[in-house]
Protein backbone atom coordinates (compact mmCIF):
# COMPACT_ATOMS: atom_id res chain seq x y z
CA UNK A 1 0.00 0.00 0.00
CA UNK A 2 1.40 3.39 -1.02
CA UNK A 3 2.16 5.72 1.88
CA UNK A 4 1.27 9.43 1.76
CA UNK A 5 2.57 12.10 4.11
CA UNK A 6 -0.17 14.75 4.36
CA UNK A 7 1.02 18.17 5.56
CA UNK A 8 -1.63 20.69 6.68
CA UNK A 9 -1.92 22.98 9.70
CA UNK A 10 -5.73 22.83 9.65
CA UNK A 11 -6.99 19.73 11.53
CA UNK A 12 -10.34 19.95 9.73
CA UNK A 13 -8.85 20.11 6.25
CA UNK A 14 -6.27 17.46 7.10
CA UNK A 15 -9.04 15.16 8.31
CA UNK A 16 -11.03 15.65 5.11
CA UNK A 17 -8.01 14.97 2.89
CA UNK A 18 -7.00 11.96 4.97
CA UNK A 19 -10.47 10.46 4.56
CA UNK A 20 -10.29 10.91 0.78
CA UNK A 21 -6.87 9.28 0.59
CA UNK A 22 -7.66 6.36 2.87
CA UNK A 23 -10.92 5.77 1.02
CA UNK A 24 -8.85 5.56 -2.18
CA UNK A 25 -6.58 2.92 -0.63
CA UNK A 26 -3.59 4.94 0.58
CA UNK A 27 -1.85 4.67 3.94
CA UNK A 28 -1.72 8.22 5.38
CA UNK A 29 0.45 9.97 7.97
CA UNK A 30 -0.27 13.59 8.92
CA UNK A 31 2.10 16.45 9.84
CA UNK A 32 0.97 19.87 11.05
CA UNK A 33 3.57 21.90 9.15
CA UNK A 34 6.80 21.64 7.20
CA UNK A 35 9.04 21.08 10.22
CA UNK A 36 6.90 18.17 11.45
CA UNK A 37 6.98 16.78 7.92
CA UNK A 38 10.79 16.83 7.82
CA UNK A 39 10.94 15.04 11.16
CA UNK A 40 8.60 12.35 9.78
CA UNK A 41 10.69 12.09 6.62
CA UNK A 42 13.79 11.43 8.69
CA UNK A 43 12.08 8.51 10.44
CA UNK A 44 10.35 6.90 7.46
CA UNK A 45 10.24 8.43 3.97
CA UNK A 46 6.78 8.19 2.32
CA UNK A 47 6.05 7.41 -1.31
CA UNK A 48 4.74 10.95 -1.85
CA UNK A 49 4.13 14.15 0.12
CA UNK A 50 0.89 16.13 -0.24
CA UNK A 51 1.26 19.58 1.28
CA UNK A 52 -0.72 22.72 1.90
CA UNK A 53 1.14 25.92 1.05
CA UNK A 54 0.19 28.47 3.71
CA UNK A 55 1.43 27.11 7.05
CA UNK A 56 3.21 28.47 10.16
CA UNK A 57 6.90 27.84 10.93
CA UNK A 58 7.67 26.29 7.52
CA UNK A 59 5.39 26.83 4.54
CA UNK A 60 4.94 24.63 1.48
CA UNK A 61 7.60 26.36 -0.60
CA UNK A 62 10.26 25.95 2.09
CA UNK A 63 9.22 22.31 2.50
CA UNK A 64 9.58 21.65 -1.24
CA UNK A 65 13.06 23.20 -1.20
CA UNK A 66 14.11 21.12 1.82
CA UNK A 67 12.74 17.87 0.39
CA UNK A 68 14.39 18.54 -2.94
CA UNK A 69 17.73 19.08 -1.16
CA UNK A 70 17.64 16.31 1.47
CA UNK A 71 15.14 13.72 0.14
CA UNK A 72 15.27 14.15 -3.65
CA UNK A 73 13.59 10.82 -4.46
CA UNK A 74 10.34 11.78 -2.66
CA UNK A 75 7.91 13.68 -4.94
CA UNK A 76 5.84 16.56 -3.53
CA UNK A 77 2.31 17.45 -4.67
CA UNK A 78 0.86 20.84 -3.71
CA UNK A 79 -2.67 21.60 -2.55
CA UNK A 80 -3.43 25.07 -3.84
CA UNK A 81 -6.07 27.62 -2.84
CA UNK A 82 -6.91 31.11 -3.97
CA UNK A 83 -4.41 33.47 -2.42
CA UNK A 84 -1.54 30.97 -2.71
CA UNK A 85 -0.88 31.38 -6.45
CA UNK A 86 2.51 33.09 -6.13
CA UNK A 87 3.96 30.58 -3.68
CA UNK A 88 2.54 27.67 -5.67
CA UNK A 89 4.19 28.86 -8.87
CA UNK A 90 7.52 29.22 -7.04
CA UNK A 91 7.15 25.75 -5.50
CA UNK A 92 6.59 24.17 -8.91
CA UNK A 93 9.77 25.78 -10.20
CA UNK A 94 11.58 24.70 -7.01
CA UNK A 95 10.79 21.04 -7.58
CA UNK A 96 7.18 20.12 -6.78
CA UNK A 97 5.92 17.36 -9.08
CA UNK A 98 2.33 18.59 -9.53
CA UNK A 99 -0.55 20.34 -7.81
CA UNK A 100 -4.26 19.90 -7.10
CA UNK A 101 -6.59 22.85 -6.43
CA UNK A 102 -8.18 22.50 -2.99
CA UNK A 103 -11.64 22.79 -4.45
CA UNK A 104 -10.97 19.70 -6.64
CA UNK A 105 -9.50 17.36 -4.02
CA UNK A 106 -12.40 14.92 -4.04
CA UNK A 107 -12.23 14.21 -7.76
CA UNK A 108 -8.54 14.83 -8.53
CA UNK A 109 -6.27 14.03 -5.57
CA UNK A 110 -6.07 10.24 -5.86
CA UNK A 111 -6.04 10.44 -9.67
CA UNK A 112 -3.02 12.76 -9.62
CA UNK A 113 -1.10 10.80 -6.96
CA UNK A 114 -1.26 7.29 -8.47
CA UNK A 115 0.84 7.89 -11.62
CA UNK A 116 3.31 10.06 -9.71
CA UNK A 117 3.89 7.30 -7.16
CA UNK A 118 4.27 4.75 -9.95
CA UNK A 119 6.76 6.97 -11.78
CA UNK A 120 8.80 7.68 -8.64
CA UNK A 121 9.12 4.05 -7.55
CA UNK A 122 12.65 2.77 -8.22
CA UNK A 123 12.97 -0.04 -10.76
CA UNK A 124 16.40 -1.72 -10.86
CA UNK A 125 15.83 -2.92 -14.42
CA UNK A 126 15.32 0.64 -15.65
CA UNK A 127 18.27 2.30 -13.91
CA UNK A 128 21.04 0.36 -15.67
CA UNK A 129 23.09 2.75 -17.70
CA UNK A 130 23.82 1.48 -21.19
CA UNK A 131 27.25 3.07 -21.59
CA UNK A 132 27.65 2.31 -25.30
CA UNK A 133 24.29 3.76 -26.36
CA UNK A 134 24.55 7.27 -27.86
CA UNK A 135 21.09 7.99 -29.26
CA UNK A 136 17.55 6.60 -29.18
CA UNK A 137 14.84 7.36 -31.76
CA UNK A 138 11.30 6.08 -31.27
CA UNK A 139 7.90 6.64 -32.89
CA UNK A 140 4.56 5.62 -31.37
CA UNK A 141 1.06 5.69 -32.89
CA UNK A 142 -1.58 5.58 -30.15
CA UNK A 143 -5.32 4.97 -30.12
CA UNK A 144 -7.47 7.30 -28.03
CA UNK A 145 -7.03 5.07 -25.01
CA UNK A 146 -5.94 6.70 -21.73
CA UNK A 147 -4.84 3.33 -20.35
CA UNK A 148 -1.91 3.35 -22.81
CA UNK A 149 -0.45 6.55 -21.40
CA UNK A 150 1.04 5.32 -18.10
CA UNK A 151 2.99 2.35 -19.58
CA UNK A 152 4.21 4.56 -22.43
CA UNK A 153 5.51 7.19 -19.99
CA UNK A 154 7.20 4.55 -17.83
CA UNK A 155 8.98 3.21 -20.91
CA UNK A 156 10.18 6.67 -21.94
CA UNK A 157 11.26 7.51 -18.40
CA UNK A 158 13.37 4.38 -18.27
CA UNK A 159 15.16 5.34 -21.47
CA UNK A 160 15.76 8.91 -20.29
CA UNK A 161 17.17 7.58 -17.02
CA UNK A 162 19.42 5.10 -18.80
CA UNK A 163 20.80 7.88 -21.00
CA UNK A 164 21.56 10.01 -17.95
CA UNK A 165 19.57 13.09 -19.04
CA UNK A 166 17.65 13.18 -15.73
CA UNK A 167 18.10 11.89 -12.24
CA UNK A 168 15.04 10.40 -10.61
CA UNK A 169 13.58 13.58 -9.01
CA UNK A 170 13.49 15.40 -12.36
CA UNK A 171 12.38 12.20 -14.06
CA UNK A 172 9.08 12.35 -12.17
CA UNK A 173 8.54 15.94 -13.33
CA UNK A 174 9.35 15.00 -16.93
CA UNK A 175 6.86 12.13 -16.71
CA UNK A 176 4.12 14.42 -15.40
CA UNK A 177 4.66 16.85 -18.29
CA UNK A 178 4.65 14.07 -20.90
CA UNK A 179 1.50 12.55 -19.44
CA UNK A 180 -0.27 15.91 -19.62
CA UNK A 181 0.82 16.39 -23.24
CA UNK A 182 -0.41 12.98 -24.41
CA UNK A 183 -3.70 13.16 -22.49
CA UNK A 184 -4.31 16.66 -23.87
CA UNK A 185 -3.69 15.35 -27.39
CA UNK A 186 -6.26 12.60 -26.87
CA UNK A 187 -8.93 14.55 -25.00
CA UNK A 188 -8.70 18.08 -26.38
CA UNK A 189 -7.10 17.27 -29.74
CA UNK A 190 -8.60 14.09 -31.15
CA UNK A 191 -11.82 13.94 -29.10
CA UNK A 192 -12.32 17.74 -29.09
CA UNK A 193 -13.44 17.81 -25.46
CA UNK A 194 -13.92 21.31 -24.03
CA UNK A 195 -12.46 21.74 -20.54
CA UNK A 196 -15.38 23.99 -19.62
CA UNK A 197 -17.51 20.83 -19.47
CA UNK A 198 -15.60 19.84 -16.32
CA UNK A 199 -16.58 22.95 -14.41
CA UNK A 200 -20.03 21.82 -13.34
CA UNK A 201 -19.94 18.03 -13.61
CA UNK A 202 -16.84 15.93 -14.29
CA UNK A 203 -19.02 13.03 -15.44
CA UNK A 204 -20.38 14.96 -18.44
CA UNK A 205 -16.84 15.49 -19.73
CA UNK A 206 -15.80 11.83 -19.38
CA UNK A 207 -19.08 10.39 -20.69
CA UNK A 208 -18.84 12.52 -23.83
CA UNK A 209 -15.25 11.36 -24.30
CA UNK A 210 -16.26 7.71 -24.06
CA UNK A 211 -19.02 8.20 -26.65
CA UNK A 212 -16.73 9.96 -29.08
CA UNK A 213 -14.17 7.14 -28.94
CA UNK A 214 -16.62 5.07 -31.00
CA UNK A 215 -17.98 7.88 -33.22
CA UNK A 216 -16.57 9.27 -36.47
CA UNK A 217 -14.46 11.28 -37.06
CA UNK A 218 -13.01 11.05 -33.55
CA UNK A 219 -12.54 7.25 -33.45
CA UNK A 220 -10.26 7.25 -36.49
CA UNK A 221 -7.83 9.84 -35.15
CA UNK A 222 -4.50 8.85 -33.64
CA UNK A 223 -1.82 10.45 -31.45
CA UNK A 224 1.75 10.17 -32.67
CA UNK A 225 4.73 10.62 -30.38
CA UNK A 226 8.29 10.93 -31.65
CA UNK A 227 11.09 10.69 -29.08
CA UNK A 228 14.76 11.55 -29.58
CA UNK A 229 17.05 10.92 -26.60
CA UNK A 230 20.78 11.58 -26.46
CA UNK A 231 23.19 11.97 -23.56
CA UNK A 232 22.54 15.73 -23.58
CA UNK A 233 18.79 16.10 -24.04
CA UNK A 234 15.45 14.37 -24.51
CA UNK A 235 13.04 15.74 -27.11
CA UNK A 236 9.41 14.64 -27.50
CA UNK A 237 6.99 15.65 -30.26
CA UNK A 238 3.30 14.88 -29.65
CA UNK A 239 0.84 15.31 -32.55
CA UNK A 240 -2.91 14.84 -32.66
CA UNK A 241 -5.24 14.76 -35.67
CA UNK A 242 -7.83 17.19 -34.35
CA UNK A 243 -8.64 20.67 -35.70
CA UNK A 244 -6.02 22.37 -33.52
CA UNK A 245 -6.16 25.83 -31.94
CA UNK A 246 -4.39 29.19 -31.97
CA UNK A 247 -1.29 28.85 -29.74
CA UNK A 248 -1.00 32.64 -29.48
CA UNK A 249 -4.12 32.63 -27.30
CA UNK A 250 -2.63 30.35 -24.66
CA UNK A 251 -2.55 31.82 -21.13
CA UNK A 252 0.70 33.22 -19.80
CA UNK A 253 2.41 30.32 -17.96
CA UNK A 254 4.32 32.75 -15.74
CA UNK A 255 1.10 34.24 -14.33
CA UNK A 256 0.28 32.44 -11.05
CA UNK A 257 -3.41 33.29 -11.52
CA UNK A 258 -3.53 30.63 -14.25
CA UNK A 259 -3.18 27.91 -11.61
CA UNK A 260 -6.95 28.14 -11.21
CA UNK A 261 -8.07 28.38 -14.82
CA UNK A 262 -10.49 25.64 -15.82
CA UNK A 263 -8.51 23.34 -18.09
CA UNK A 264 -5.29 25.32 -17.71
CA UNK A 265 -3.55 22.86 -15.41
CA UNK A 266 -1.99 20.63 -18.08
CA UNK A 267 -0.35 23.36 -20.15
CA UNK A 268 0.86 25.20 -17.07
CA UNK A 269 2.56 22.04 -15.78
CA UNK A 270 4.08 21.28 -19.18
CA UNK A 271 5.60 24.76 -19.49
CA UNK A 272 6.79 24.80 -15.87
CA UNK A 273 8.33 21.34 -15.77
CA UNK A 274 10.14 21.27 -19.15
CA UNK A 275 13.14 23.32 -20.31
CA UNK A 276 11.61 24.26 -23.67
CA UNK A 277 8.10 23.96 -25.11
CA UNK A 278 7.01 24.81 -28.68
CA UNK A 279 3.74 24.55 -30.60
CA UNK A 280 3.30 24.44 -34.36
CA UNK A 281 1.21 27.16 -36.01
CA UNK A 282 -1.99 25.07 -36.00
CA UNK A 283 -1.73 23.97 -32.38
CA UNK A 284 -1.93 20.21 -32.98
CA UNK A 285 1.77 19.53 -32.38
CA UNK A 286 3.79 20.24 -29.27
CA UNK A 287 7.55 19.77 -28.77
CA UNK A 288 8.85 19.24 -25.23
CA UNK A 289 12.57 19.35 -24.49
CA UNK A 290 14.43 18.41 -21.31
CA UNK A 291 18.16 19.15 -21.21
CA UNK A 292 20.72 17.43 -19.06
CA UNK A 293 21.61 19.19 -15.85
CA UNK A 294 19.40 22.25 -16.43
CA UNK A 295 16.51 23.42 -14.25
CA UNK A 296 13.07 23.65 -15.86
CA UNK A 297 12.02 27.02 -17.21
CA UNK A 298 8.83 28.53 -18.55
CA UNK A 299 9.97 28.64 -22.15
CA UNK A 300 7.58 29.72 -24.87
Amino acid sequence: MARVLLVDDSPTQASEARFLLEDAGFDVDVAGDGLEALESLGRCPPDVIVTDLMMPRMDGLALVEAVRRDHPTVPVVLVTAHGSEDIAAKALVAGAASYVPKRNLAQDLARVLRPIIAMAAPDPDQVRVLGSLEEIRLRYCLDNDDSLVAPLIRRLEGLVLEMGVCERPDLVRLGVALQEAVVNAIDHGNLELDSELRQDDERVYHELGERRKSQPPYRDRRVRLDAGITRDEASFTVRDEGPGFDPSKLPDPTDPANLFRIGGRGLLLIRTLMDEVRFNATGNEIVLIKRRGRPASTGA
